[in-house]
């Protein structure tokens, strides 16, 4: 018993650690941070995925309106015809029809589509 009151005489520290509401403080503590299911590790990962489906929500709803207009573009003849010569190469009868390709575009594409 004398070694214990020893220890305690020259390790203040320890006497506050033996506490028993300190230790139950401690343990409190530990529980929370790591191992409830409401940990703060737990928060941490569920915020960390919160603000990557907001992002993508911004991004969907950001393409959702850009196609929207192409839509309401695409319902004018006029632009119908301009969209299909443009993206799909398309021709009227009794037309010719020349591709020029810069080598810059070309590289570009190349980039592009090996990712």
């Amino acid at each position: 018993m004398a070694s214990i009151k020893n220890l305690f005489l020259r390790y203040p520290v320890l006497k506050v650690l033996g506490n028993r509401y300190v230790l139950v403080i401690i343990f409190v503590t530990v529980w929370l941070l790591f191992l409830d299911n409401y940990s703060y590790l737990e928060h941490r990962t569920l915020n960390k995925e919160l603000r990557e489906l907001q992002d993508n929500k911004e991004y969907y709803i950001n393409e959702i309106k850009k196609d929207s207009l192409a839509i309401k573009q695409l319902k004018n003849t006029d632009q119908t015809e301009h969209y299909a010569r443009e993206k799909y190469f398309m021709k009227r009868e009794n037309e010719d029809v020349y591709i020029i390709e810069f080598e810059e575009d070309a590289k570009k594409v190349e980039d592009s589509t090996s990712l």
